[in-house]
């Protein structure tokens, strides 16, 4: 048994920046908490094993938690707001649960409501929605991470079939799911998208092992020997990397959002530690250093906070840009991964245990410092929108 309660929520609102959110976001925001209350027993023990419970993925359907803003036939929409304060809530509970929630519905569902047929949005959107079906989104390769846009996977038409060629890497349900949304570059240079069924032949994934980061949700290395799939298989509304670059800037903000749940759960981690901790006969929270620690990371988590609500409110209105989404995404996981390093210190030896619910998010912080879009690769789009030179080369 844990000898400290650490994973409480306090509702850490120092602004009370989310006192105006409305009843229909936060109902969202409530179906989030109760969703984490249900798996987070489970999380430390799926997160030390590297296990990823597929049940997991039916849960959050079943909350109605599988949309993020996605609109399309057959789903229950929900605002920009309410889709952040659950990418936030989930995300403060695991990063796992955070990104399965991101591939399965910002991603994968995303692509099929945008660029989709009638017919493939009829067979996949609901199914995805609910956690019926597991999706994929295969965009990066083993030699192609920050530049994506040179991928070299090749589809081929051949008749009534299309031939895919080609590997992708770091790739979220592609070893564990049904389909695959494949970007894949065809005879004219042009990206496009195909959906591929897993179990089709020529198609093979292996879970990539070894991770310390994001251990309860897998990704794969997938490889592609002469796959066949239908002409039927394409998405017809996506026939450019712009295309593809639209569904990786709207969840840009939603990775912000992630890094804000995160940074979240170990400043109220410290918090409550610091209360509950005693050394030298009185509690930490009584030492004039550890206020001061605790002050920082509040001024933190309330920056990220402030950058989470504008941002969204601009997305609400259609105004916000892509640049703005990186400088969200390069704030706050900037902040999160500071957060991290003074919540680690604060809590001591005890620190590295999964139970005191600081190390796990402190780990899986580095994977969302580094996927859709690097700091390095956010700070150029930044960049090179302030000063309208791009200097990515």
């Amino acid at each position: 048994m844990a000898e400290y309660t650490l994973d409480l929520p306090l509702d850490t609102d120092y602004y009370g920046i989310f006192d105006s959110v409305p009843a229909a976001d936060r109902t969202v925001w409530q179906r989030a908490r109760a969703c984490v209350a249900e798996i987070l027993p489970e999380v430390n023990s799926a997160w030390d094993a590297g296990e990823y419970p597929l049940s997991w993925v039916r849960t959050l359907g079943a909350h109605g938690l599988l949309n993020d803003g996605v609109a399309g036939p057959g789903l229950t929409t929900i605002s920009p707001l309410a889709a952040g304060l659950a990418t936030m809530e989930l995300s403060r509970g695991d990063g796992s649960l955070g990104t399965i929630a991101g591939v399965q519905a910002g991603l994968a569902l995303r692509s099929i409501a945008l660029f989709g047929s009638p017919e493939q949005q009829a067979e996949w959107l609901v199914p995805l929605a609910r956690g019926e079906k597991l999706g994929a989104f295969a965009l990066t390769e083993p030699a192609h991470g920050s530049d994506s846009v040179s991928l070299e996977t090749a589809a081929v038409r051949d008749g009534d079939e299309w031939v895919i060629n080609g590997s992708k890497k770091w790739i979220g349900n592609g070893s564990v799911g049904d389909i695959t949304i494949t970007w894949a570059r065809d005879e004219e240079g042009n990206v496009r998208g195909f959906l591929v069924p897993q179990d089709t032949p020529g198609y093979t994934a292996e879970t990539i092992r070894g991770k310390i980061s994001l251990r309860a949700i897998h990704q794969a290395l997938i490889t592609y020997t002469n796959v066949r799939v239908p002409a039927s298989a394409i998405l017809p509304g996506a026939r450019s990397f712009k295309d593809t670059a639209r569904i990786l800037f709207a969840t840009r903000l939603g990775v912000a959002w992630g890094a804000l749940g995160h940074a979240t759960a170990m400043y109220e981690a410290a918090l409550s530690y610091a209360t509950q901790r005693t050394q030298f006969g009185k509690p930490l929270a009584a030492f004039q250093m550890v206020q001061e620690r605790l002050t920082e990371m509040l001024a933190e988590l309330t920056s990220m906070q402030l950058h989470c609500l504008a941002l969204t409110t601009r997305e609400a209105a259609g105004t916000i840009t892509p640049a703005q989404a990186s400088l969200a995404k390069y704030n706050n996981t900037r902040k999160a991964r500071l957060i991290g390093q003074i919540a680690r210190d604060m809590l001591g030896g005890n620190g590295i245990l999964l139970e005191n619910n600081v190390a796990r998010h402190f780990a899986d912080v580095e994977a969302l410092h580094t996927y859709e879009g690097t700091e390095s690769m956010q700070a150029l789009l930044v960049g090179r929108d302030v000063t309208g030179v791009g200097a990515f080369a």
